[in-house]
Parts: structure tokens; C-alpha cells; sequence
């Protein structure tokens, strides 16, 4: 008879896994679980009936996802890139991944369609990857997992007078240990404080279920100034974005996209107060996004300050966003791609000055990358002046430790462990009056040059 050739597309939102048995018992019956291709595979014939179906194989292409955008020939850039995420799914292959043992015939017919090279093909036994494997954690298996954790929320914000709180001193909190609460809190009771005028916020990824959003909508409603820098380039968060600003917008939020050719990855949220006929400023900086959800499982640091000279800049800093000023100076924020980078290297340099005197000398970095060849070269210069320097990367480092003659004094560690290590952290002896820096810049050509 005829032989054709199918190809049964696997729809986004189903299960990973699924329970050959119809449903998930663990307290009477042992988990069972199969991969979803193959309950499709042992059911084709429902899908082809009256044909003879032969045997099927899996396989999974991975396309290239980056796009560019001109936003400076982009009259709406909220269209644009609509229209290069519709786009998306039709990108350039760059893998295919294949079941063991597929035909020869079948794989030189989907590499030639796909314009592959034999490189770019990988043949595994199953096609899973380690997200795949997430959907376990909702099984009732207590047993296998860390016990509950509950993080605390400091005594000072406990109460509704948040403002008074952090009137009476700075609170650092280090999340998820501290809960992400007080910072939900801060932008909610902001709304309803018939003494605040303005509320300004980034957003970079949030939650779909956000409260933070729920009340800059209701800060918006009860007519206060309300200003969101929304990053719609956020990387495989664009839809959701586009979404949440199309949402805010039709409440009468002032939403910006932020400055033409750079993605705004800064996390602040600056509040402005009438508090006896005198404008008082409060704000939220941290390393992490406002998402109550990753804040659960990410360690991040925010820090809530009424400190007139931090505010000042944050507020001098959403003037840029928000208004395009011209970048100006600031007494105590570094921004990038304004000053970071050269503000990090007289850093840097002071410390090797310092040892080279003699005296004591310390850097203390925590970070998610390093591969600035800048910043990567400086830090050598500062060991061999006999700086000792203490790095926490998470992930990428392209720095060399431990080399004699050019690195000995530089120890680089990952810490692994339950959370996901998030914050980024800096911190300069500055001959015992140490400068500490947090924020959401990695040692990176991208943060330094290319993000706000």
C-alpha cells in the first residue's frame, strides 16, 4: 500500500508527564509516570484510524529565539515586537534532538528541512530535559522534599505604618528568608496613603497573579501619579509584558519602555509623600524582580531607605526613564551604562593603590557572572598588588583563580544549595570604611554597556 509520513505536533500546556492509570494515588499506589510521547505513541492509531501505522520516533527542534529591533526606526515598539514574537516560532533551527536509532531516511529529510548540519543533531534515548522533570515537585511526597520553610518579616515592618518604619532607619532584607511581603506591602498601602503622591516602579518579570500590579491599577483609580518603566525586551517574558503594560495603561498608568537601545534591568520603586507640607521620598532598591513567586526560591537583597541623598538619585534616575533626561550625576547610585563601569575600576584600583602601600586591602564580590575582560584584567592587576579578593559566582566565570604570578590572591567559589543564588553584591575595603553596593548588574559587557 501507500506509505506517508505524519508529524504529530505536541501542543504547549500539557504535562510533561502523565499516569498511565488516569490519576495520582501515592498513598495507595506507587507513582507511575511516562513521558507524554509516549502515551501519544501507544495511541496513534486513534489518531490514524484503518491505517498501519508504523513505528514512531520523537524529536525536538530548538530555534533560535533572539531577534533584533531598530528602536529607533520603530515607530511603536510595543507592534514591532508583537510582530517578531509571532515570528518567533518560526526561527532559524540550531538543534535537533533525536530519538536513538531513527532511520537514516528520516533524519536526512528533517536536517535538510531544517537546514542542519550533522553537528547540530544529538540522539539521546528520551528527549527530557531538567525542567521537564519540575511538574514531580507537585507530587504528595513529602518525604522527598526540603521541609516547609517560612521566611520571617522584621518586627519594624510588621505594622501597617510602613513609612514610620522606614523613616526610623534603612531595612535591609534578604530574601527568601525575609519575606517578600513588606515589599508587596510597600506599593499596596502607598496606594491607599491619601498623603502620597507619586508611585514609580520598574518592572522587568513579574508574577502572573501580582498584587504589585493589582495596586499600582488601584493607586492609579484613587489619582495618584503613577509611572511604570515596563521591559518589554524581557527575554521569554515579552507576551506577559506586553500584556501587563497594555493593562496598566488602559487604567491611566504612565507607562515608558524604557531608553531606546538599552533594556531597563534596574529594580527600584521610588514613593513620593506630602507629609506636612514637605515632599518626602521613599524607596525600594533591590537585585531581584517583583515577583513573589521567584522571591520564594531566589536569594535576593532590597533595601527600603528614605536616605534623602539614595532618593535623590533613584529619583534623579526615573527622571532619565521616565522623561529621557540626560544622564546626570549621582552622590551614591552607580548606573550603568552611564558610570558603573569606570566607577568599579577606580574601585578596583584604590584597593591595589592601598596594598601597594601596605595597607590592608579587600574585595568581596557576589554575582551571577563574570566575563568582562575590563573588569577581569583589573582584578589580576589588584592580586599581583596583593589585594585579597573573595568572588561568589553562580554561574559563568571566565576570571582564572589561584594562578601564581597572576591571580594567587583571588578565590572564586559557587554556592550551591536549595535557592538559587541571586543577589549581586559588592563590597570595597576603602581603607576600613567599607563602600557595599547591591543591585542587579553582573561583571558582564551586557549589564555594563547594554542595560540600565
Amino acid at each position: 500500500g501507500e506509505q506517508r509520513l505524519a508529524r504529530v505536533k505536541v501542543p504547549d500546556g500539557l504535562p510533561r508527564f502523565v499516569s498511565p492509570i488516569g490519576h495520582l494515588d501515592v498513598l495507595h499506589h506507587p507513582v507511575q509516570l511516562i513521558p507524554l510521547e509516549e502515551l501519544i505513541a501507544a495511541n496513534l492509531s486513534a489518531l490514524f484510524p484503518g491505517m498501519d501505522v508504523k513505528k514512531p520516533w520523537a524529536f525536538r527542534v530548538t530555534r533560535d529565539a533572539d531577534f533584533e529591533i531598530k528602536e529607533d526606526e520603530a515607530n511603536d515598539l510595543m507592534k514591532v515586537l508583537q510582530e517578531r514574537l509571532r515570528r518567533r516560532r518560526f526561527g532559524q533551527a540550531v538543534r535537533l534532538e533525536i530519538q536513538s536509532g531513527m532511520p537514516s531516511r528520516l533524519l536526512d529529510m528533517l536536517s535538510e528541512n531544517l537546514s542542519l548540519e550533522h553537528y547540530d543533531i544529538h540522539e539521546s534515548g528520551r528527549l527530557l530535559k531538567i525542567s521537564d522533570f519540575a511538574q514531580w515537585l507537585s507530587l504528595d511526597l513529602p518525604e522527598l522534599k526540603f521541609k516547609p520553610f517560612v521566611p520571617r518579616v522584621p518586627v519594624q515592618l510588621v505594622k501597617d505604618d510602613i513609612f514610620g518604619a522606614i523613616r526610623a532607619a534603612d531595612t535591609l532584607l534578604h530574601h527568601p528568608f525575609d519575606s517578600f511581603v513588606p515589599v508587596s506591602k510597600f506599593i499596596r498601602i502607598a496606594a491607599r496613603d491619601p498623603h502620597v503622591m507619586a508611585i514609580k516602579q520598574t518592572l522587568y518579570r513579574t508574577n502572573w497573579n501580582s498584587t504589585i500590579i493589582e495596586s499600582l491599577l488601584e493607586a492609579s483609580e484613587n489619582g495618584k501619579q503613577v509611572a511604570v518603566v515596563v521591559e518589554l525586551k524581557a527575554r521569554f517574558d515579552e507576551h506577559h509584558n506586553i500584556a501587563r503594560a497594555d493593562q496598566l495603561e488602559k487604567a491611566g498608568v504612565h507607562v515608558i519602555y524604557g531608553a531606546p537601545g538599552l533594556k531597563t534591568h534596574c529594580k527600584l520603586a521610588l514613593i513620593v509623600r506630602d507629609e506636612g507640607g514637605q515632599l518626602r521620598r521613599y524607596a525600594h532598591i533591590g537585585t531581584g524582580n517583583y515577583n513573589s513567586t521567584t522571591a520564594r526560591v531566589y536569594t535576593d537583597l532590597g533595601l527600603f531607605t528614605s536616605n534623602s541623598k539614595v532618593t535623590a538619585d533613584v529619583a534623579e534616575l526615573f527622571n532619565r526613564l521616565t522623561g529621557f533626561a540626560r544622564p546626570a550625576g549621582y552622590s551614591r547610585l552607580l548606573v550603568a551604562p552611564d558610570h558603573m563601569m569606570e566607577q568599579l575600576k577606580s574601585l578596583i584600583l584604590f584597593e591595589a593603590d592601598e596594598a601597594l602601600e601596605g595597607r590592608p586591602a579587600h574585595i568581596i564580590a557576589k554575582c551571577n557572572a563574570i566575563t568582562n575582560v575590563g573588569i577581569i584584567n583589573m582584578l589580576y592587576e589588584a592580586s599581583q598588588a596583593g589585594v585579597q579578593i573573595d568572588l561568589l559566582v553562580r554561574g559563568v566565570c571566565c576570571l582564572i583563580p589561584g594562578r601564581q604570578g597572576l591571580s594567587e590572591n583571588i578565590v572564586v567559589r559557587s554556592v550551591v544549595g536549595r535557592f538559587l543564588e541571586h543577589a549581586r553584591v559588592y563590597c570595597f575595603h576603602n581603607s576600613g570604611d567599607h563602600k557595599v553596593f547591591i543591585g542587579s548588574a553582573d561583571l558582564m559587557t551586557r549589564n555594563l554597556k547594554h542595560r540600565i
